[in-house]
């Protein structure tokens, strides 16, 4: 089997010989795998009337557990985004009643962010559709070298994540 990568190190095979290509193979399938994968579920979500993004945000809501209510710092860092987009895209949340957000009692500098009732029926009812439909966009795996595949990638993203937390704090 060959897919467009191989066609891709063959070309920098036939043009600069000796080039060492195998991060190629690694790094390029991972993007367009991640390419891919992200428009399988941008079109379910599409499909719902929901952008991929709202659907993040509801669900780490939901995986809170609880009261379902996070502080906006700790719902970024649990989101993975940063608190500057946080914030827009919280607005936009609560301006479709999907979220609420309210100082928190304890300390009057933090602000709390919660589901809504139908932010939470949106996030309940969606998440078994979500996961059929990322079993389907991955169902050329075995369910042995999805596990594989996701211990590798867990190994390549450990070190990754790590530089990347140093990063911002330098």
């Amino acid at each position: 089997m060959r897919d467009t990568v191989d066609d891709v190190i063959e070309r920098w095979d036939a043009i600069r010989p000796g080039l060492d290509t195998e991060p190629i193979g690694v790094v390029l399938r991972i993007f367009r795998a991640s390419r891919l994968l992200e428009q399988g579920i941008k079109g379910y979500f599409d499909e719902h009337g929901l952008e991929t993004w709202e659907y993040d945000i509801l669900a780490t809501l939901l995986r809170a557990g609880g009261g379902n209510a996070l502080r906006m710092s700790d719902l970024a860092g649990a989101a993975m985004i940063s608190p500057a987009a946080l914030t827009h895209r919280i607005d936009r949340l609560v301006a479709k009643g999907l979220v609420t957000r309210a100082t928190d009692p304890d300390n009057r500098r933090l602000v709390r962010t919660e589901l809504t009732a139908e932010g939470r029926g949106i996030a309940e009812g969606l998440i078994e559709g979500h996961l059929a439909n990322e079993r389907e966009l991955i169902e050329s795996l075995s369910p042995n070298e999805s596990q594989q595949l996701a211990s590798l990638l867990r190994k390549l993203l450990m070190p990754l994540e790590d530089d990347s937390l140093k990063a911002k704090r330098s």
